[in-house]
């Protein structure tokens, strides 16, 4: 039996299922398979970010190696969507690993000798090859928990809560686990230790799932397959602003102006990888911070209006702080977005909860998937606001792109749908 099975009565004891149910052992097998995605996920980032910073790649370089990384999973989310419903969940959920594994070989064959042009069209490619990778998996393994959770709201909320929030607590360590890798071991010999990790993760896969686990009728046409719900339409488009907002300050403004305050690189980094860390722990808590309804769509719809619009403030608080000129800034802006980070938690696992409640059973899949492309070009739009934005008006200006793109996240919210017949 797979290492993933083991750590089921752990899951069980912190989401409350029955782990001898076959939904259950699915759902924690996913789980623990996402788990070595993205702690891998996140130790490349670190690894690529601090790799090519000491061979002098230049700050908007450094942010042109994402770009693709997060472009390609616009288009990797819509048709992973439509291939794990037309060929079966688990079997996109290997696939997705065994593209990661492709993408960490291809980047360990980057060679010191090459010349710069060659060698950041040569990351940017594996970068790309790693962003579809994520995102096929992440399309993947999100509506396998519509599959397993069955039809109980209740039961939908807590696994949805406790797989988004230990995911990007995994990404955090994974921050540290990149760090000590490239200290240890080396940029190449990282890459393979890793590959070899994911190798072990996708043996568990297709020992363990059910191969045709999620398969159904797929969309025939691409106009059917852009035939959304009007609540899910609302809902990606909400999402758009919700994780551009976050991304704005996130990716290169608070890490550069922490930097010019005089934080040290390691200060930077362990701050970011806390503040992803704490943030999923609140995501995984968040059911317990949101009241539950009977019809599983009232008060989670009320939810995510009053949390964005609670979210809107914290940036554009900050923001008045800054630019009145109040002094220690380095201190009070990122205690501040630790309150931004709590705020933020609940409302992700909200919206993820509500695109499995609004996504149709058959075609699940399909609509994750344009849910998560829609998060993909969020986070797209919202690294070029950061250079742009910060490169024109520092991190004030980021914060107040933050708070006008929350406010437009919370209008959307005020026209969702709160009952299934809507």
């Amino acid at each position: 039996m797979p290492a993933a099975w083991s750590i089921s009565p752990a899951i069980s004891s912190v989401s409350g299922f029955e782990p001898l149910t076959q939904g259950a052992r699915n759902y924690a097998i996913v789980t623990a398979a996402y788990w070595g995605f993205t702690l891998t996920d996140g130790a490349l980032r670190m690894l690529v970010l601090l790799h090519f910073f000491r061979l002098g790649y230049s700050p908007f370089t450094l942010a042109f190696l994402f770009l693709l990384y997060e472009a390609a999973g616009i288009g990797a989310n819509l048709i992973g969507g439509w291939l794990a419903t037309r060929f079966g969940i688990a079997r996109m959920l290997a696939v997705g690993l065994a593209t990661q594994i492709a993408g960490f070989l291809m980047l360990s064959a980057v060679s010191p000798g090459w010349a710069p042009a060659l060698s950041v069209a040569w990351v940017v490619a594996a970068q790309g090859v790693c962003g579809i990778a994520k995102d096929l998996t992440k399309t993947a393994s999100k509506s396998a928990i519509k599959l397993t959770a069955g039809e109980a709201s209740g039961t939908l909320f807590r696994w949805v809560a406790w797989f988004t929030g230990s995911k990007n607590a995994m990404k955090g360590a994974g921050f540290f686990l990149g760090g000590l890798l490239l200290e240890a071991l080396g940029f190449r010999a990282a890459l393979w230790a890793m590959a070899a990790m994911l190798a072990l993760v996708l043996a568990g896969v297709l020992l363990s799932l059910p191969p045709l686990m999620g398969k159904a009728r797929a969309s025939k046409t691409a106009r059917e397959l852009f035939a959304k719900s009007r609540a899910i339409n609302l809902l990606a488009a909400a999402r758009v602003f919700l994780f551009g907002a976050r991304d704005i300050w996130f990716v290169v403004g608070l890490p550069v102006f922490l930097y010019g305050a005089g934080w040290s690189f390691t200060m930077v980094g362990g701050f970011l990888a806390i503040w992803t860390i704490g943030y999923g722990v609140v995501q995984a808590s968040a059911p317990a911070l949101v009241r539950r309804s009977a019809d599983g769509l009232s008060t989670e719809v009320a939810a995510a209006r009053t949390w964005s619009l609670a979210l809107a403030a914290v940036p554009a608080l900050l923001a008045v702080l800054m630019l009145a000129g109040l002094p220690r800034a380095d201190l009070y802006v990122p205690a501040g977005l630790c309150v931004f980070g709590v705020a933020f938690a609940v409302n992700s696992s909200v919206h993820s909860y509500l695109v499995l409640a609004y996504a149709g059973s058959e075609k699940a899949a399909e609509d994750v998937g344009f849910y998560y492309a829609a998060n993909a070009a969020g986070r797209f739009a919202g690294i070029l606001l950061s250079g742009l934005l910060f490169g024109l008006g520092g991190l004030p200006a980021c914060l107040v792109g933050a708070a006008l793109m929350l406010g437009l996240c919370w209008a959307i919210t005020l026209a969702l749908p709160a009952t299934r017949t809507a």
